[in-house]
């Protein structure tokens, strides 16, 4: 069965659709044929068409189901009904009319568009006052028709609710639709109430337009605009800032003083929730002020209107239930993300920046684009630019600009850094006040005309301190310091052709004597060009021992002139000392080096490890690149995903505490020192990078192995203090103290023991290297040595060292007969052989001397095995035996090995059993390289001894 209020329903819908095809067609069609001559009035009154024709066809369909429903009661259930069914639909519909309808009264479509035909309207005020219920006709003509358009909605949207509240009265508490009713009973309550006050807020924005200058009407009417608040109405003071009249809309506030217009756009306003209650606080990305008023409850109706049409602009939609209507908010929301262009003077001055706020000033992630294409994208803090970001510079020419990747601080940058600058050149390195300070690499590109690398220390944007520049196109390497971008104080030149020089430099030039060392070995003592070329008083001590001192000077084709004397009687000096002489030990000292690198460190400890600073200390990964991101217009600031730095910090100083026994604290080192993502495995790339630039290349020369090999044992005694302010830090935050190192013997015994053969495999190349070409003549001479023994068989070789027969391995048993008779070479002592050999396959100068130790056991027990019993070797047995090991080990540069032991070796093995065998390892060594054993095969008989 159908209900009585489903028949009135249908009665309704009948009339309503009645009333709005007059409208159309005595009301609608006329204005649109005389539409207001201004495009804005054209286009509200063509929107109101549109939307009173969806308004018609949604009232048609609902009248069908309806009719459909009273044809089919007992098929057809009442949730069938359009209004119930779709009643956000319909409410949507009717929203939009009220919408249209509003911004006509607000541009005053109407007044306007009856004045052209006004004499036609004078003639239809008839039909009008048939569109219009109890009220007079009287006034305007635009008034009428704003009465004509508005009563008919209001009086059905009444009915609607009345029947609505009917319906529900009469459906039982368990009928299956009652639900239904409920929802669109309170959803046309609230589009009542929405209606009346949208009404309300268009007549009081068109009654607002005639106290106004035309000027400041032009400037802020709009059809979409309504007035919330006047303080003409509801008084209110501005302060710091003057205004005649404040106005408050639905989407900006305005401050008027004079004939100027101040606007503040609604989603760009913060209300202060901790003001003092003596007035209302706002912030704005530019301006703050404040809202004062003698009656505090005038202030209270400031604040609360403000607050709630922030909340109602960031919905961004007119949203039931209205304005003061329910649940109102108690303050607006702190953070919000907007786009917002800058008009004030300064750095941002026409910037337009858009990302997240928070209280008035940009925080969070944003992009900050100017005009003249610099673009920022990244974090932002209070306004300022903070944390990880790239910024875009153009160049004047087309295609050209400066790259930044950085991290910043308080608007600069500050940290880590890589900049791509239009020059093709590329900076790595850290940052202080947007300007290069610190430790950091300057490349150029590789066909650039003159291209070259620094790296090292930065002051100011300049090169300062100590650092090391490789010039590819001259061949050059210089390695000390520097002062405002120039080579000043003392320094070291490496050409490419081994040459090497030592002296003092000052504004870029040579200054003074110095020392130049020669490929082959030549010393010269003296001042020179920038080229390298003697030039006024010096002295060339040659290798053979020869002198010669004088005035030198060069000629036009680079010939050398000397008037001298030449000193041909002096002694030949110690060859193995004019070939070591090392350059740059005292002029650099090695633990003021590095600062550079070190002091971030430092900081990062000193100022507790901070995980929101680990990126700024660890630097980046940045997947897009310079080459990627050829339009100004846009930068992506996406980074290969990190995990939290705060969270990540927290672990690794976890990490520490749990890992302090010796043999736990062996592993951590080892994984931490392996990873570029902890602080210690930073730390140790950075010195590996410093050490290459330095060691590697033309820096590769025999004269700077002192220079390296102290380096390498600083970096060990920097990485433990490394480790130990982690120790501190994390103890710290346990509110425990780190326990002082009793004695430095103590730290030295970590940083031997512990923490320089971890690092060490990641400088040996360069190190070792070095000391190849540092004992590359004693090499030499002990490959020769070794060649001629080679030729001895075993017993040849045996008798030829003066091994006592009673320790010859003929009685070994795993020897076969024809090995006995050495028919065979190199089965003597194989396995001591062996275990000799595999001292070359570690980098670790401790397990090489494991190895070495294991050697000469093997040597006793194989001697052990031909006695019978166990026997311990003399010295004097054990160096002839241990001759004949190294020789059929064949190492090659053994020299280099040895020494490179000898230096990088634990001082605690000074003085003990791994000193003793290194000590005569060298013996051996020497002796081979000597060739002074009692004699030596010749050619023509490998049998014979020589």
């Amino acid at each position: 069965m159908c209900s009585q209020e489903e028949v009135t329903l249908q009665h309704l819908e009948e009339v309503f659709l009645a009333t709005l095809a007059r409208i159309n067609n005595f009301v609608l069609k006329p204005l649109l044929e005389a539409a207001p001559s201004d495009p804005q009035g054209t286009e509200c009154l063509q929107q109101l068409h549109r939307s009173s024709q969806q308004l018609w066809e949604v009232t048609e369909e609902s009248l069908r189901s309806v009719q459909h429903r009273l044809r089919h009661p007992d098929a057809i259930g009442l949730e069938s009904l359009l209004l119930l069914r779709d009643a956000d639909h319909v409410l949507q519909v009717h929203m939009e009319y009220i919408e249209s309808y509003t911004r006509c009264v607000v541009v005053q479509a109407f007044q306007k568009a009856t004045k052209q035909r006004s004499k036609f309207w004078q003639g239809q005020r008839k039909v009008l006052q048939q569109l219009l219920w109890g009220v007079s006709s009287e006034g305007s003509v635009g008034t009428v028709l704003i009465q004509a358009l508005r009563q008919p909605l209001t009086h059905h949207v009444q009915q609607y609710v009345c029947l609505l509240l009917s319906l529900v009265d009469t459906i039982g508490e368990c009928h299956p639709t009652r639900e239904l009713v409920m929802h669109a009973t309170t959803l046309f309550g609230d589009l009542q109430s929405f209606m009346k006050q949208a009404l309300d807020q268009a007549m009081a924005t068109q009654a607002l337009w005639h106290t106004l200058s035309s000027q400041q009407r032009d400037a802020l009417c709009t059809p979409a605009r309504r007035l919330l608040q006047d303080s003409q109405d509801v008084p209110v003071t501005v302060t710091p800032l003057r205004a005649e009249r404040v106005l408050l809309f639905d989407d900006v506030l305005v401050l008027l003083q004079g004939h100027s217009v101040y606007t503040f756009d609604l989603k760009l306003v913060w209300v202060d929730p901790e003001q003092d209650g003596c007035s209302v606080h706002l912030l704005t990305p530019e301006e703050e002020f404040c809202f004062c008023s003698k009656n505090p409850q005038d202030q209270e109706i400031w604040r609360r209107k403000v607050t709630q049409a922030v909340c109602q602009a960031l919905r961004g939609k007119k949203d039931l239930p209205v304005l003061g209507v329910g649940l109102e908010p108690s303050e607006t929301p702190t953070c919000r993300s907007m786009a917002y262009t800058f008009l004030a003077e300064g750095r941002l001055c026409h910037a337009t920046y858009e990302g997240e706020w928070f209280r008035g000033r940009p925080h969070g992630k944003g992009t900050l684009k100017w005009p003249n294409g610099r673009n920022h994208v990244g974090s932002f803090c209070q306004g300022l630019e903070d944390g990880f970001g790239i910024y875009l510079v153009p160049q004047a020419s087309e295609d050209k600009f400066d790259y930044y990747k950085c991290h910043w601080r308080e608007g600069s940058m500050c940290g880590y850094g890589i900049c791509e600058y239009s020059t093709d050149e590329v900076y790595k390195g850290y940052f202080q006040e947007g300007l290069r300070h610190g430790f950091g690499v300057l490349e150029s590109a590789p066909q650039a005309p003159h291209p070259c690398k620094y790296t090292g220390h930065w002051e100011r944007d300049q090169r300062s301190g100590y650092g090391i520049q490789e010039d590819s196109d001259r061949g050059e390497c210089y390695i000390g310091m520097w002062q405002a971008d120039q080579r000043h104080g003392p320094g070291v030149m490496v050409t490419q052709a081994g040459v090497c020089y030592q002296g003092t430099f000052q504004a870029d030039k040579m200054v003074g004597p110095g020392i130049l060392l020669s490929e082959d070995d030549s010393l010269y003592e003296g001042t020179f060009t920038r080229d390298l070329t003697f030039l006024g008083k010096g002295k060339v001590t040659f290798p053979n021992g020869i002198t010669l001192e004088g005035s030198f000077v060069s000629g036009a084709r680079r010939e050398l002139y000397t008037q001298g004397v030449l000193d041909t009687a002096a002694l030949p000096p110690d060859p193995s000392r004019t070939c070591k002489r090392q350059l740059g030990l005292g002029a650099f000292p090695v633990e003021s080096r590095w600062q550079g690198v070190y002091g971030p460190f430092r900081d990062f400890v000193r100022a507790g490890c901070p995980g929101d600073q680990l990126e700024a200390l660890l630097g980046f990964d940045v997947q897009s690149s310079k080459e990627l991101c050829k339009s100004q217009e846009y930068v992506c600031c996406e980074r290969i995903p990190l995990d939290d730095s705060v969270g990540r910090m927290e672990d690794i100083l976890e990490e520490v505490l749990q890992h302090r026994e010796p043999e736990a604290l062996q592993q951590y080192l080892r994984k931490a020192l392996s990873n570029l993502l902890h602080p210690l495995g930073k730390l140790l790339q950075t010195l590996m990078l410093t050490f290459r630039a330095t060691y590697a290349g033309i820096g590769a020369n025999k004269h700077l192995q002192g220079l390296a090999q102290e380096e390498v044992k600083q970096h060990a005694q920097e990485l433990w203090a490394a480790y130990r302010g982690l120790l501190q830090v994390a103890l710290q935050r346990k509110g425990q103290a780190l326990e002082e190192e009793e004695k430095t013997e103590t730290r030295d015994l970590q940083v031997h023991g512990l923490v320089l053969p971890l690092i060490l495999p990641s400088f040996y190349l360069e190190l070792f290297t070095l000391y190849l070409l540092l004992h590359e003549r004693e090499d030499s001479l002990y490959s020769q040595g070794i060649t001629n023994l080679s030729l001895f068989s075993d017993t040849k070789l045996l008798e030829f060292l003066d091994v006592h027969k009673q320790l010859w391995p003929l009685n070994d048993p795993t020897l076969t007969s024809n090995q006995r008779h050495s028919l065979v070479r190199g089965k003597c002592f194989l396995s001591a052989t062996e275990c000799l050999q595999k001292m070359i396959a570690t980098m670790d100068p401790r397990k090489k001397l494991e190895e070495l130790e294991r050697t000469y056991q093997e040597i006793e027990a194989t001697v052990s095995r031909v006695l019978g019993q166990e026997h311990k070797l003399s010295m004097d047995d054990l160096l002839p035996l241990l001759i004949y090991v190294v020789s059929r080990a064949r190492i090659q540069h053994l020299g280099a090995e040895i020494h490179l032991i000898r230096d990088m070796m634990d001082p605690v093995y000074v003085g003990g059993q791994y000193d003793f065998l290194l000590t005569a390892l060298e013996s051996c060594y020497k002796h081979i390289q000597r060739g002074d054993m009692h004699r030596l095969p010749s050619s023509r008989d490998s049998r014979e001894p020589w």
